[in-house]
Formats: structure tokens, sequence, C-alpha cells
């Protein structure tokens, strides 16, 4: 693991910076399990009483963060981005292990340089896999599929034919990238398979969590953009148009044929029905059911989901329903008082 000083990181994240402090620095972590050779950060001034417990050796925060006395702070503009920087510094690098004598690799298949091949991984024929991309252990290769420069495949991950991969692609364990995409017709007395002959076209950057599905086009190509990120456990129905930047958040469900902005957010356990259109810039909060188009750079949520305040207004009103009934009862109580107060006038 690597070692720097104060200073050191310093002079990475601001090149102008002069010092000559020598305090080490191993490693970072969070305020509460900080040490004193490690950094943390905070960027909330809520956050005060935290940082002036913390025994890390520097704490970064914004600009404007409280006065900490003697507390030694790192004052930048954004803490967050400054900390992952300094943290990508601490990232153990995975050594190139070239081709293990347990993997498979088909003769037929086409290696670009510094690639690694963990035991038991196969490589199919016709398959391309570009400089420096990292195959785990037990993942599958099939035949025909391309994969980009520098993409890693993790451990039983699964790329079959008809995928197309960009650069710096990141396939998590377990996940399944061109499965046949769920097509079946009524035929006589059962439900007849639809060939699923398509490909599935994943851009550069995009990163694809552990069990997550991505299924091959009928026709055509289901398509993920540049830049797009997925969680764990999402399926991702045949034909979808996932845009660019694009974050799908743990267990979303998406028919086929749906079509997604550039950088929208679906929230966790989303469900879209198929074959509508989510606009750019859009977000639809967790456990929303989509069931038709959403225009650009809106905010809906609910099922089906809805413009946020709408829904918000909806909530509260119902909220107020079990009092509004009891307001009704003895409403109809006191109607039917008076009524008896009439009948006994009348009988008088």
């Amino acid at each position: 693991m690597p070692t720097y000083t104060l200073d050191q990181l310093a002079r990475l994240l601001t090149p102008g910076h002069t010092g000559d402090a020598d305090i080490l620095i191993h490693g970072v972590s969070s305020l509460e399990e900080a040490t004193g050779d490690t950094i943390a950060f905070a960027d909330d001034a809520k956050m005060l009483d935290k940082v002036m417990a913390s025994q890390a050796a520097a704490v970064l925060v914004p600009v404007d963060f409280p006065d900490t006395g003697e507390r030694l702070v790192w004052r930048v503009d954004k803490p967050r981005i400054a900390f992952l920087k300094i943290t990508e510094l601490y990232v153990k690098k995975h050594a190139r292990e070239g081709i293990h004598e347990k993997a498979s690799v088909d003769p037929a298949a086409r290696l670009g340089e510094d690639v690694s091949v963990a035991p038991c991984a196969v490589i199919s024929q016709q398959a391309v896999v570009g400089d420096r991309c990292r195959i785990g252990p037990g993942a599958f290769i099939g035949e025909g599929v391309v994969l980009g420069k520098e993409c890693i495949i993790e451990a039983n991950a699964a790329i079959l034919p008809g995928a197309i991969l960009g650069d710096r692609v990141i396939v998590h364990s377990n996940a399944t990238i061109s499965a046949d995409g769920f097509g079946f017709v009524w035929m006589d007395d059962h439900h007849h398979k639809v060939p699923q002959i398509g490909r599935v076209e994943i851009g550069d950057d995009v990163e694809i969590g552990a069990s997550s599905c991505i299924d091959r086009a009928t026709l055509g190509a289901t398509r993920i953009g540049k830049g797009t990120k997925i969680d764990n456990q999402v399926h991702v129905g045949h034909n979808c148009d996932i845009g660019e930047h694009v974050i799908l958040v743990a267990q979303v469900g998406i028919s086929g044929s749906v079509s997604v902005g550039d950088h929208s957010v679906l929230g966790g356990k989303v469900g879209v029905v198929g074959h509508l259109k989510i606009g750019s810039g859009t977000t639809v909060g967790g456990r929303s059911t989509v069931t038709k188009d959403i225009p650009d750079k809106v905010h809906y949520w609910g099922t089906p989901a809805r413009d946020f305040r709408k829904a918000m207004r909806e909530q509260a009103a119902a909220a107020r329903l079990p009092d509004l009934v009891k307001q009704v009862k003895e409403m109809q109580k006191e109607i039917e008082r008076l009524r008896a107060l009439m009948t006994e006038q009348d009988d008088s």
C-alpha cells in the first residue's frame, strides 16, 4: 500500500500547493474509524461535532466550514470529490497475470495486449478481447462477443453471444449480458419461443452490478449508453434503449422496448411497463410503477407514477381521511339528532 505525506497529497490536488509537512498518510477512512495516519472528509457543517471528535490526521471540509480551532482541516471546494481522488491513490491495482493454465481460451479467439484471464474462465471462438482486459475466475465470454479496452469481467459473469462492449466496461459477479429476451407467442396449445437474434450494445465506461441481467434484442439492439451505471439485481428487457449517464438503482425492472433518456435516474425497485418513453433528466422515485410516458426533466413517484408534488398532495390528503370520516360521522349524528327534535316538535 502506498504512503504519501499530507503535502504530497495536497500537491496532487492543487499543483501550486507549497509545504513540507511530514505527516505520513497511510489511507482514508470514515470520521468515526479514522486514526492518526488517515484522512477523512465532511461535506456538511452539521458534522462539526464529528469532525472535532475524529482522530483523523486531517479532514477535508468545504471552504465555508465552521472554525475548528487547532483541529487540522483541509478546506477545498468539493470535499467529496477531493476525497474520491485521494481514495483512488490507495486502491490496490490488480497485477497483470496473463492467461492462467486452467483458463479455456479458444484458438480462434483474439486477445489484445496484457489481457488477464483467471482460472476456469472461458473465452469462446471468434471472441475479441481488447487490450488490458481482466477476465475473472469462472467468467464466460461467448462466441463472437467483442470487449473493448480495459474491461473488467468479474467472477462468474456471463457475456453471451450477441454482446458488444465498449472500453472500460465493468461487469460485476454473476451478471448476465445478452441472455435471450422474454419473447413468446401463443401457438395452438403452448407458448412458442420467438428466436432472439438481435444484439446488446454497451457504451464506454458503463458499470453493471452483480446479478443484473441485460437481455438480447429480438431484432436490432438493446442499448446501454456510455457512462450509465447499473446497480445490483437490475433487469433491462429486450430492445430497450437506455441513454447516456443514466442511473438504475437496485432491483429496477424495465420491460421490453422502453426508452430512457440521458441523465435520468430510476430509484430502487422501480418497475416500467413495456414500450414506454422516459424523458431525459428525469427522476423516478423508488418503488414507483411507470405505466405511461414521462416527459423530460420531471420528478415522478408513486403507483402509478405521477408528478411528485401531486403524489405528495394526494398522500397528505389520504392521511387526513380518518379524521374526515370521523367528522362526517359526527355530522351525521348531529343531523339525526336535529331530525329527531323536529319530529318531536311536529308531534306536539
